[in-house]
C-alpha cells in the first residue's frame, strides 16, 4: 500500500486536496470517486507531503468540531438572520429544491460569515447522512431547543416545510413584540440620561461661577440656592487623598457604573432574576406589559410547539426554558409536574394564580373541545395586540412625563440662579 497526493472536486464544485492510501493510482481515483469526489490529479506522495495532509486534516477535523471554519467563528448570529434564512429555507424546499440543495443555495448568498459557516457545516453533516435536526443540534449556541424540537417533529411529520414557515411566523411575531416594547423604553432612557448630562454640565460648569460671584458680595443666599451651591461645590471638590487631586464627580460616575455592573451580574443569577422578575410584575403599568408579554410568548410558543406535532409534556419543558420570565417559568414547570402526573393543563395553570382567568379559560376551552394549539395561538395573538395599545398607551404617557421632568431638571438650577440676583435686584432699589 502507498499514500498518492490528489487534487479532487467535491459535489459543489469546490477544489480539495490530500492523501490517500491505495495500492495503485487506479484504486485511489476508485476510493476517492466512492467518496463523492472527482479526481483531476493523483501522485505518489513524499513522506513530507504525507505529514502536511495529515497536519491539514486534523485541523479541519478540529474546525468542524467546532461547528465549521474558523472564519467569523465566536461571533453573534443576529437573530433577524436565523429567521431570514428559515424563511427563505421554507420557500426553496416548497419550491421542490432538496434540503442538501436548498442549504448549499443559502450558503452561497448567506452575507453573514458565522451563519455561512454554519450553514456549511450543516450541509455537510446532512450529507454524510445525518438528520437535519440532528445537525442543528450541534450548534445550540445559534438554534435553540425550540427551533431543534419543531424541526425533528417536522421531520417525523413530513411536514419540514410547514414547520419551518411556522418557525419563520414564530419568529418575526416574537421579534416585532420585542423591537416595540424596546422602542418603548429606548425614549425614556435617552431622557434621563440626557438630564443627567444637562445636570452634570450645569452643577460642574455653570453653577460655580455663580458660586464665585456671590462670594465676594457677601449675599446671604436663601435655603434653596445654598443647597444648590453646596452639591455644586461637592461635586468639584478634589478628594485631597489623591495625588493628583480628581474631583469627587468621577468618583460618583464610577460609583454608578460599578452599582450598574454589580446590577446586571446580580440579575443574571437565578435569585437575582427571580426577585427583579417578582418586583417588575407588581411594579404599576410596566408589571401588566410585563405579564400580557411572558403570557403571549408562552402562548405562541407551547401553540406553534403542540401544532408541530411535538408532545404536551416536551413542548412545556422547552416553553419553559425560553420563557424570559422568572415567574411565569416556574409556573410553567408547575404546570408541567401536574400534567406529567395525569392532569389536565387548565387546573395546574389556574392554580399557579399567575396566568389571567381569561387565558385560563380559553385554554380550558381549548381542552375540551380537542383545539389546545389553536386557541393558545389565538390567546397569543390576542395578548399581543394589547401589549402592543399598552405600550402605546404608556408611551403617550412617558412622552410628556419626560419633557415636564427636564425641563424641572433645568427650571431648578435657573431658579436657584436667579434668587439671589433678584435679592440683589431688590437691595439695589432700596
Amino acid at each position: 500500500m502507498a499514500n498518492f497526493q490528489y487534487t479532487a472536486l467535491d459535489a459543489r464544485g469546490q477544489e480539495t486536496s490530500g492523501t490517500i492510501e491505495a495500492a495503485s493510482d487506479a484504486e485511489a481515483v476508485d476510493a476517492l470517486k466512492q467518496h463523492g469526489l472527482y479526481p483531476t490529479a493523483v501522485s505518489v506522495a513524499s513522506n513530507k507531503e504525507v505529514a502536511k495532509a495529515k497536519t491539514k486534516s486534523k485541523k479541519e477535523s478540529a474546525q468542524k468540531s467546532k461547528g465549521g471554519s474558523t472564519k467569523g467563528a465566536g461571533k453573534k448570529i443576529p437573530p433577524k438572520n436565523i429567521m431570514t434564512h428559515t424563511r427563505q429555507l421554507a420557500t426553496l424546499i416548497g419550491a421542490g429544491l432538496p434540503l442538501i440543495r436548498s442549504l448549499e443555495v443559502l450558503e452561497r448568498q448567506e452575507p453573514n460569515a458565522a451563519l455561512k459557516n454554519t450553514v456549511n457545516s450543516i450541509a455537510d453533516s446532512v450529507s454524510s447522512g445525518t438528520t437535519y435536526s440532528e445537525a442543528l443540534s450541534q450548534h445550540p449556541k445559534v438554534f435553540n431547543k425550540l427551533f431543534i424540537n419543531m424541526v425533528k417533529a417536522g421531520e417525523l411529520g413530513g411536514v419540514l416545510e410547514l414547520v419551518l414557515d411556522r418557525l419563520a411566523e414564530y419568529m418575526e411575531k416574537a421579534d416585532k413584540l420585542k423591537n416595540k416594547i424596546m422602542s418603548a423604553a429606548t425614549y425614556p432612557v435617552i431622557v434621563l440620561i440626557l438630564a443627567a448630562l444637562i445636570l452634570l454640565f450645569l452643577m460642574i460648569v455653570i453653577v460655580p461661577k455663580f458660586t464665585a460671584m456671590f462670594a465676594e458680595m457677601g449675599l446671604d443666599l436663601n435655603p434653596f440656592s445654598k443647597f444648590v451651591f453646596t452639591t455644586s461645590d461637592l461635586l468639584i471638590k478634589p478628594e485631597l487623598s489623591l495625588i493628583p487631586p480628581v474631583p469627587n464627580v468621577l468618583f460618583l460616575i464610577v460609583f454608578v457604573v460599578l452599582f450598574g455592573i454589580i446590577f446586571v451580574a446580580w440579575k443574571k443569577t437565578a435569585g437575582g432574576k427571580k426577585v427583579f422578575d417578582k418586583v417588575i410584575l407588581k411594579t404599576p403599568l410596566l408589571g401588566d406589559i410585563s405579564l400580557k408579554s411572558s403570557v403571549s410568548r408562552f402562548a405562541r410558543t407551547l401553540g406553534t410547539l403542540v401544532t408541530s406535532g411535538v408532545p404536551i409534556l416536551q413542548a412545556l419543558n422547552i416553553t419553559r426554558e425560553t420563557t424570559d420570565n422568572a415567574v411565569v417559568a416556574n409556573a410553567i414547570g408547575e404546570i408541567h409536574d401536574n400534567v406529567k402526573e395525569g392532569e389536565s393543563v387548565t387546573q395546574p395553570m389556574r392554580a399557579t394564580e399567575v396566568f389571567p382567568d381569561m387565558v385560563v379559560s380559553m385554554v380550558d376551552v381549548g381542552e375540551e373541545t380537542g383545539q389546545l394549539p389553536d386557541m393558545l395561538l389565538k390567546v397569543a395573538d390576542v395578548y399581543e395586540d394589547e401589549v402592543d395599545n399598552a405600550v402605546t398607551g404608556l408611551t403617550a404617557i412617558v412622552e410628556p412625563l419626560m419633557i415636564v421632568f427636564l425641563a424641572l431638571v433645568v427650571g431648578c438650577i435657573v431658579i436657584a440662579l436667579f434668587l439671589p440676583m433678584t435679592q440683589i435686584i431688590e437691595e439695589l432699589q432700596k
